[in-house]
């Protein structure tokens, strides 16, 4: 039995369960104080223990940056954040020290991207990407069956795009301005606007899904050219709006210009919503959770044998 945390931006999604259809407990935690929001996530677990529940892991998917490499100092740390108060927020220890069991660690678009893959969309493919468009833009991808990381993890949100002919928008990534999540994340829709995005109606409905749609599609294409995936996977709140990923579609097949030539970029398969949608993260955790587990096992073997 596996707990999850996704730990997003606005909120944290606490989960007890083994997969998307086998959820004993949720809690949604809104996002305040590190302190607060993690003090709340690791009650929910100690309740659930207390209640007569077990867990053999956690898995945890944070928003970023954070550390993944488990030989230095900051691992499980999130790290130079735009979010006031979270950066160099641990968020690994707090539930090793806790519960004294495995605690797996990605990034939240990560998780998604696996149970995507496990689950969802990206069910039998060995290359893909999960983007998430909502409070943030992000990316999770999967290579050879595998989440990628290097020296640190994919910044896909990050990514620069074109801008939109006649598009005065200055961005807000406080970092770089008008990258793809300072053009087309939900708070930069609502800024153009002075409304949420949900909250849109007529003509400017329709200019919003026009302006996520080409966004969306230049960052789309920068991807196809570095990565290779054989689908991209999206989620989020903004990518449920009706009609941005169709936008999306569109303009990604002129924004390509007929290279690589590939058909499977112009098939409807290849830009496709999240078949989880919001479950997505939630359920990745839960992987998380299982690969810790499986590697505390190997491990321990390592060690016995040796």
């Amino acid at each position: 039995m596996f707990g999850g945390v996704e730990a997003g931006g606005t909120k944290f999604v606490c989960v007890i369960g083994t997969g998307p259809d086998d959820i004993l407990e949720t809690q949604r935690i809104e996002v305040t104080s590190p302190t607060d929001t993690l003090g709340a996530a690791l009650g929910f677990f100690r309740r659930a223990v207390e209640s007569g529940n077990w867990l053999d892991a956690i898995g945890i998917g944070s928003f970023g940056p954070v550390e993944l490499r488990q030989d230095q100092a900051r691992y499980g740390r999130i790290t130079t954040t735009p979010k006031g108060g979270w950066s160099g927020t641990d968020i690994v220890g707090p539930f090793a020290a806790a519960f004294g069991i495995p605690v797996g660690y990605d990034t939240d678009v990560n998780a998604a991207a696996l149970a995507e893959g496990r689950w969802g969309a990206a069910r039998g493919l060995d290359s893909f990407v999960y983007l998430t468009l909502g409070t943030g833009v992000g990316g999770g991808a999967v290579i050879h069956g595998k989440p990628l990381h290097g020296l640190l993890h994919p910044e896909m949100g990050h990514i620069a795009v074109p801008r939109r002919r006649g598009d005065r928008f200055e961005g807000l990534c406080p970092f770089h301005g008008d990258c793809l999540e300072g053009m087309a994340s939900g708070p930069a829709i609502g800024a153009r606007f002075g409304r949420r995005a949900e909250l849109l109606e007529g003509a400017d409905r329709e200019s919003a899904v026009k302006l996520a749609g080409f966004y969306l599609a230049a960052g789309v294409r920068s991807i196809v050219y570095a990565l290779a995936p054989e689908r991209i996977v999206v989620g989020g709140g903004l990518s449920e709006m009706p009609g941005v990923v169709a936008a999306a579609r569109a303009e990604l097949r002129g924004q390509l210009r007929g290279y690589p030539g590939l058909p499977e970029h112009d098939d409807e398969d290849f830009l496709v919503l999240a078949y989880l949608r919001s479950m997505a993260g939630p359920a990745g955790t839960l992987i998380l959770a299982e690969q810790a587990l499986e590697l505390a096992g190997n491990t321990a073997v390592a060690h016995a044998a040796s």
